[in-house]
């Protein structure tokens, strides 16, 4: 059974002081960094029920996902491959300013939403997930039994969708709730191959 471990980076300074995050390189707090431990502590006790499995590290390479990464290598002593395509959405000019400073027009309700720019600088939806879609595409062709993600919350919504077989096209209108530090758990069925959603925006970890 394939197994997929979901991480979104908890609390990090562009939260805590009102900023737009995405590509902005924001780092975590000091609530973040231990949380980013109890993100690894779980892991482990988790992991500990399958000794034989092989496990492998994907992270966005922002640094506040890093951070969250090398919480758990400190645990598991594994290699960390970085992978730029999970990031989040990226915002363009507003990155790093307050939120609110720079024009910002949402997506529309109809019409070509994946392909709608809201800012200057911004990606679409469609590059966005195309991106995300690609890089987990290679995870699941990936041999390991287990692999742990980290990513960011809004893009965690096309991880799922991507695991549960949504065309990219039709995901326009998906949205996933993912809280800082979440785990969300995925894996496939042994008998009928189903892509299962075992555990969405999961907290329960954090202290």
């Amino acid at each position: 059974m394939t197994t997929i471990y979901v991480v979104t980076h908890p609390q990090a300074t562009h939260h805590t002081e009102g900023l737009v995050g995405d590509w902005y390189d924001s780092v975590l707090t000091d609530r973040g960094l231990r949380h980013a431990q109890q993100i690894a502590v779980e892991l482990s006790r988790r992991l500990a029920a399958r000794p034989e499995s092989s496990v492998r590290l994907v992270s966005s390479d922002l640094i506040r996902a890093r951070q969250t990464a090398d919480a758990i290598t400190e645990i598991f002593d594994l290699p960390v491959t970085l992978d730029e395509r999970l990031r989040e959405q990226h915002h363009g000019a507003a990155e790093g300013q307050p939120v609110g400073a720079h024009p910002y027009n949402p997506v529309p309700r109809t019409g070509d939403r994946m392909h709608f720019v809201s800012g200057p600088g911004m990606e679409s939806r469609a590059v966005w997930a195309q991106r995300v879609y690609a890089a987990m595409t290679d995870i699941y062709h990936d041999p390991a039994d287990t692999t742990i993600v980290v990513t960011h919350g809004g893009s965690l919504t096309y991880v799922i969708a991507s695991w549960i077989g949504i065309p990219f096209e039709a995901a326009d209108r998906v949205k996933f709730q993912a809280s800082p530090g979440s785990l969300t758990v995925l894996h496939d069925d042994d008998i009928n191959g189903d892509h299962v959603v075992a555990e969405l925006n999961s907290t329960d970890h954090l202290l």
